[in-house]
């Protein structure tokens, strides 16, 4: 797999590495297979929900699908549109070399999965 690989090339190859027909996969999303065609062929970004079961079925990490589907979700852009700062820090990070963006991203996830997380309230 390749880094310019689309959301659809993903969907598609995780889907054929776990031998599932499209029609099968479609089924199980209780969605049409046109639909999923769509998906796979990148004419259709799939909702927050059949993404998350989609990469459920097939293995595929939602967080990184959810980036090459352009999203960030509903409590990312709720805190986005609350915390200013955070927007500042993307358009930093995205104004950086790319070998340096990723470097820095790589650190930073690295560093936040090893924290501990406080409990919220939902």
């Amino acid at each position: 797999m390749s880094s310019s690989d689309s959301l659809g090339d993903r969907i598609r190859e995780a889907r054929t590495a776990k031998k599932l027909t499209l029609r099968k996969f479609a089924g199980l999303l209780d969605k049409s297979p046109s639909y999923v065609s769509d998906i796979e062929n990148d004419r259709r970004i799939p909702s927050e929900s059949v993404l998350r079961e989609a990469c459920d079925i097939v293995s595929l990490d939602f967080d990184q699908m959810m980036g090459l589907a352009g999203r960030f979700g509903g409590g990312t852009e709720r805190r986005l549109r609350k915390t200013p700062s955070l927007g500042t820090l993307l358009r930093k990070l995205a104004d950086l070399p790319p070998d340096e963006m990723e470097a820095v991203i790589g650190s930073t996830l690295q560093r936040l999965e090893k924290a501990p997380r406080p409990r919220t309230k939902r």
